[in-house]
């Protein structure tokens, strides 16, 4: 029987310990896009109402589909977790490579927030799911623009900064390819824009384009960025 040498027992325990950020990402993305098919009109109309939607046509359909608004925050809370499990460890698989600027610090804050709107916009759709509550004009509307602030620019805002917080200290440290790195950028900075949406309705096209790409890029980076440090895969 042979033993394993110590150096080679450090060696193995050198890699990053988590779980794999790319297949949480994929479950955070698969519980989102799940959450949209009860209220959307690949299934039934009429569809999840927009802001620029008329306030009768907004409280009428909370009234009505009720329990497909419940079903749809069900997992939209659920997709929050995931979304703090893969910031968590993307962060620390940073720090783990070495990176001590503030752009992991950065990420952490707008991943950890971003997951917490999730939460939170899912929580005041579930309130608004609830009997007897779209009954009253004002409080629905009231309830309904809160969850559209939170799932929105409450959402791509903090997004883009968790992106772009990753992109910067993976490009020093060449971790990611370039093309992740520039597509994580401009992710970023549409969701930083995506701020402009509360003062200009017409802006609101720039929540989508930050959420969608989006999805790919957590899932493309979280499989792309190493678990080992350079050099240790190749040690005898």
């Amino acid at each position: 029987m042979t033993r394993e040498s110590p150096l080679h027992r450090t060696e193995a325990n050198e890699r990053h310990r988590g779980p794999n950020p790319g297949a949480v990402a994929l479950v955070f993305t698969a519980l989102f896009l799940a959450s949209l098919i009860p209220v959307t009109g690949l299934v039934s109309e009429p569809h999840f109402p927009s802001p620029l939607q008329p306030a009768g046509e907004i409280v009428t359909y909370f009234q009505s589909e009720s329990a497909k608004v419940r079903l749809c925050a069900f997992l939209q809370f659920g997709s929050s977790i995931p979304l703090g499990i893969f910031t968590a460890t993307m962060v620390s698989r940073l720090r783990y490579h070495g990176d001590e600027a503030a752009g992991a610090t950065i990420a952490l804050f707008g991943g950890l927030s971003a997951s917490f709107f999730v939460a939170l916009s899912a929580l005041v759709q579930w309130t608004i799911g609830q009997p007897g509550i779209a009954d009253s004009a004002s409080l629905a509307r009231a309830l309904y623009f809160l969850l559209v602030a939170t799932g929105g620019v409450g959402y791509s805002v903090p997004l883009g900064l968790l992106i772009a917080g990753i992109s910067i200290p993976a490009a020093f440290l060449r971790l990611l390819p370039r093309w992740l790195v520039m597509l994580g950028l401009i992710v970023g900075v549409i969701g930083e824009l995506s701020s402009l949406s509360l003062i200009i309705p017409q802006a609101l096209f720039l929540i989508p384009l930050t959420r969608f790409p989006g999805f790919f890029w957590l899932i493309a980076a979280g499989f792309k960025l190493p678990r080992s440090r350079p050099g240790e895969s190749g040690r005898a």
